[in-house]
């Protein structure tokens, strides 16, 4: 790098370089892979490579981003308007855009080849039925001279005559609508009203059903289940990238952006509940209902984005003492909040357990059920921040571990988020080192006949498959060394510098493996086991019954191979399972199960918060997990299923040069 680079770095891929000034910020994606779109050649004509350039201090790039770090306004940019209108705000043609000046770049989804794969399906199993509003069809007597009353009075009579209920309350926004409606309906109407006995909503006729939202709103992605409150089918469910991913790849990175920028707090906020208002429109779309027959919200998320959709300030979760502003559950206005349902509806937050442990660990605990067995079971959401729940009917502990986000593929070379081309499983051959493997979107591995998928990076299963197969075949060492002196068997361990890599693919865009990645992985893994080794040593116990690995990444590992690199404790392999999306099935359950709501409330306040940050033997257990797959503890399960792997051997190396990347 000389004085003269410029960095950039590309949001939400995470990828980044440095660039000679004057580089079309394009040019600059091709040469990162970054996956921005361009049908014209750079001429200014299609505008499908439209990029927003940030504003503000990122400390983690070391970055001071400004757009005025990119060129003036073009011709081409504004014969492209006069043709197409006005760009959004702030909006550049990347094939247009030079750069002059570091600058952190948003690539928007619609700019993106290759939509990500949001993996936070909804749930298949029973769940009981219980909803907290529930319909009741009532013929209301007209307004008589003779005994005058009010309509709203003459509602609530209808309701206890025909239902037996008493209303406590009504809904504010209810009294504006109540007369047309009445009226609407010639005196036949269907009312909701809650457990609390809250008149919540009016409809002309007969109304056949209402609608609630189970939402997990995480860092990365936002997942949202439309059911039918009365029978508790899912009827749609959608899903969306965070738009915050802008200000920062990870929690820290935001907290980090606020306490720089604390201005932009209520930014951070509007674009999610903007979000939020489109996974909702998505949904009800999808289902062909009106967004208006959504009543029920219920949510659940990590503390930092619990915090921002509250309009709090997340930036005391930024330091010691990890103080949350509230930690009990939340029933609130959906209006008030800014969303776009029914202006009757509610929205139920469940609680926070700690600092770092969330509303979506409670969603993982009330969907897994730990403390109704006897089995120690360890439940882990794994994300940028993971949320780990160690126990049973007797005990429960949990604590969060600063994973970041490598395992979503930020900060590995090669690495990019779930999407159609991302390599997701990778075979090793233990005698020629000659890789194989299977992108997103094809059934086909890669040395099948008719094989013809694009590749355009790894996603996180993908790393971990190929750091556990790298490790298994002797090519990297346990304590994570490429092994160079390899390149005599393989032209596949290519040198980098003082260090070696591994070639996985060669195409249009290289998939290599570097010395950098493996650290990477190291690390993160290691802050992981370390998390889990901390909850296991407070409760004095050396092994586990059960295992469950949730959310988006959990769900689509390969279980084996997690523990061939130690990114878990050893277990029997019957005993380790997907839970799928855990926490959002927790915002469903308390969605369809009224009931749930104060079970959760209660458990929540008794599970046990150990803090990372401050326990002395985290950082032990942290070194130690640091080998694959740990220098400390046997995995006797691991190599039941797989050999053990090769020592390394060390005759002087033949250093291969790397060969160039085609133009």
């Amino acid at each position: 790098m000389t004085a003269e680079s410029i960095k950039v770095v590309f949001t939400p891929s995470g990828k980044r370089g440095d660039f000679p000034p004057g580089t079309s910020l394009l040019d600059a994606a091709r040469r990162l892979g970054v996956d921005l779109d361009s049908v014209c050649g750079g001429r200014g004509l299609c505008g499908r490579c439209q990029i927003l350039p940030m504003a503000g201090s990122f400390a983690k790039h070391h970055i001071e981003s400004d757009p005025a770090h990119l060129s003036a306004f073009t011709t081409a940019e504004s014969r492209y308007e006069a043709r197409k209108g006005k760009l959004a705000a702030g909006r550049r043609l990347g094939c247009h855009a030079l750069l002059q000046g570091d600058l952190v770049i948003d690539v928007p989804p619609e700019s993106q080849v290759h939509h990500q794969v949001i993996r936070k399906e909804a749930d298949g199993r029973h769940l009981a039925l219980a909803p907290n509003l529930h319909l009741y069809a009532i013929k209301v007597e007209e307004p008589d001279m003779a005994h005058p009353s009010g309509d709203l009075e003459r509602v609530t009579q209808a309701l206890k005559r025909e239902w037996g209920l008493d209303v406590a309350s009504v809904h504010p926004a209810l009294l504006g609508q109540l007369q047309p409606t009445l009226r609407a309906g010639e005196w036949f109407v269907t009312a909701a009203v809650d457990a609390d006995g809250q008149l919540r909503a009016l409809w002309p006729g007969l109304k056949e059903a209402i609608y609630g939202l189970a939402i997990d709103l995480g860092s990365t992605t936002l997942a949202g289940h439309l059911c039918n409150l009365g029978t508790g089918d899912v009827a749609a469910s959608a899903s969306l990238m965070n738009p915050q991913i802008r200000f920062g790849e990870d929690l820290m990175s935001r907290v980090s952006y606020l306490m720089m920028h604390p201005s932009e707090a209520g930014e951070l906020t509007r674009v999610v509940r903007e979000a939020l208002n489109q996974l909702s429109s998505d949904a009800a779309l999808a289902a062909g209902i009106a967004q208006e027959d959504i009543l029920e919200v219920t949510l659940v998320a990590n503390p930092v984005m619990h915090h921002i959709f509250l309009g709090i300030s997340p930036v005391e979760l930024g330091g010691a003492p990890f103080a949350l502003a509230t930690s009990e559950a939340l029933r609130l206005d959906a209006a008030g909040l800014g969303l776009a349902v029914n202006p009757g509806g509610s929205v139920y937050v469940l609680p926070c357990i700690a600092g770092h442990v969330g509303a979506d660990a409670a969603g993982m605990v009330l969907a897994e059920a730990p403390h109704e067995s006897s089995a120690l079971t360890l439940l882990v959401d794994v994300g940028t921040n993971a949320e780990i729940v160690l126990g049973n009917k007797h005990r429960l502990l949990a604590c969060s571990s600063p994973t970041g986000p490598a395992f979503e593929g930020a900060e590995i070379s090669c690495g990019q988020r779930a999407a159609p081309g991302a390599i997701e499983r990778v075979r090793i051959d233990r005698q020629t080192l000659e890789p194989r493997f299977k992108v997103i979107g094809t059934d086909a591995w890669s040395d099948e006949p008719g094989f013809a998928a694009e590749v355009t990076g790894l996603c996180g299963s993908g790393i971990i498959e190929v750091m556990a197969e790298m490790y298994l075949a002797g090519i990297i060492s346990p304590d994570g060394i490429v092994q160079g002196q390899l390149a005599a068997r393989t032209a596949r361990l290519v040198e980098q510098g003082r260090t070696w890599a591994y070639l996985l693919h060669s195409g249009e865009v290289d998939i290599t493996i570097t010395q950098q990645d493996v650290r990477q992985i190291q690390l993160a893994k290691a802050a992981l086991y370390a998390g889990i080794k901390l909850l296991m040593q407070r409760l004095g116990v050396t092994s586990v019954d059960a295992i469950r690995l949730a959310g988006a990444f959990g769900s689509h590992l390969d279980v084996t191979r997690a523990l061939a690199i130690g990114l878990i404790p050893d277990c029997p392999l019957d005993q380790i399972a997907s839970a799928g999306n855990a926490a959002g099935t927790g915002a469903l359950i308390a969605l369809l199960n009224k009931d749930a709501r104060p079970q959760i409330e209660a458990l929540a306040s008794t599970i046990e918060k150990l803090e990372t940050a401050t326990e002395p033997t985290f950082q032990t257990h942290f070194v130690e997990a640091m080998n694959f797959p740990h220098s400390a503890d046997p995995f006797p399960n691991l190599f039941a299923h797989f050999p053990t792997p090769p020592t390394p051997q060390t005759p002087k190396p033949r250093r291969r040069k790397q060969q160039p990347r085609s133009p």
